[in-house]
């Protein structure tokens, strides 16, 4: 093979290369406390995540018994006592996905490690939890905005690892999920309609049954909704002291805290933190002018 010949094919090669996915980095327990889980042909693999923000118990207003809680029973899980699955559930923009960072953020130097995984991955949950039950580490595999439709049959991989095999979850491995549904599945009418009174006791039918069943192998329910005006504000006045300064919160933002709020119909933790972020920007570009 002449050099002309072999120089041109380096050139492709280089292209091809250019072009292939790069390898995934292995995770490493000891320095990442966070990755996400996705499935593939030989079952999954696990990616590390840096933290997406440094959100802590503190920055959450409005949530005090859904912190504590939460707190309380993974603090007990990291301790190796009796502790519960968890379903944060409710209202969107409450802070059900926050309070999950906020935790891995307070109890990462404690020995928590978090593993996302989403909904369309979750078939693969299973050889997941295989996968950990030898790690010495403890972990929260978590499930974000969890939802599923009426003939989707992926959410019996996570009925099984909760609590329907014969080994059950291991003891290093707990499950948390966030969810606008209470059980996480649509309901209608139409499975209502079968429900009797039998002898003065509420007989549910198979469907309510069926859907009913998922939510109920959460030991800890957690419910979050929507916030009241003095909650909203409270929290409005946090954020723009957090991304400006005491002298950022005026009658005037408060006036205009409530107008946000009313133009979006919502008054929740993600819109008093989007009306900071409007706010205390455009305070900061006016003093730049």
């Amino acid at each position: 093979m002449d050099a002309e010949l072999a120089q041109r094919l380096l050139k492709v090669l280089d292209r091809v290369e250019a072009w292939l996915p790069l390898e995934p980095a292995s995770v490493d327990w000891s320095r990442d406390v966070a990755a996400l889980w996705q499935r593939n042909a030989l079952g999954g693999q696990l990616m590390p995540v840096a933290a997406r923000d440094g959100v802590t118990m503190d920055d959450l207003v409005g949530v005090e018994r859904q912190k504590a809680a939460l707190l309380a029973n993974t603090r007990a899980f990291l301790h190796g006592r009796p502790a519960n699955h968890a379903l944060l559930w409710g209202a969107r923009g409450s802070g059900k996905s926050s309070l999950v960072r906020a935790l891995l953020n307070t109890l990462a130097p404690e020995g928590l490690r978090l593993i996302q995984v989403d909904r369309h991955d979750l078939v693969g949950l299973p050889g997941l939890v295989q996968r950990l039950r030898d790690a010495p580490q403890r972990f929260i595999v978590y499930c974000d905005d969890l939802s599923f439709e009426g003939h989707d049959d992926a959410y019996k991989a996570l009925k099984s690892v909760l609590d329907g095999t014969l080994t059950g979850p291991p003891e290093n491995v707990l499950l948390y999920a966030t969810s606008n549904r209470r059980h996480l599945l649509p309901e209608s009418l139409a499975d209502n309609q079968d429900t009797r009174l039998v002898d003065g006791e509420l007989h549910h039918g198979d469907a309510v049954e069926e859907r009913i069943s998922l939510s109920d192998r959460f030991g800890l329910w957690l419910a979050f909704h929507p916030f009241n005006q003095d909650t909203y504000l409270d929290a409005c006045r946090h954020w723009v002291h957090h991304l400006g300064s005491e002298a950022d919160w005026s009658e005037q933002a408060r006036v205009e805290a409530v107008r946000f709020a009313t133009l979006r119909g919502v008054r929740s933790g993600r819109a008093a933190w989007q009306f900071a972020c409007q706010w205390v920007g455009a305070a900061q570009e006016d003093a730049r002018s």
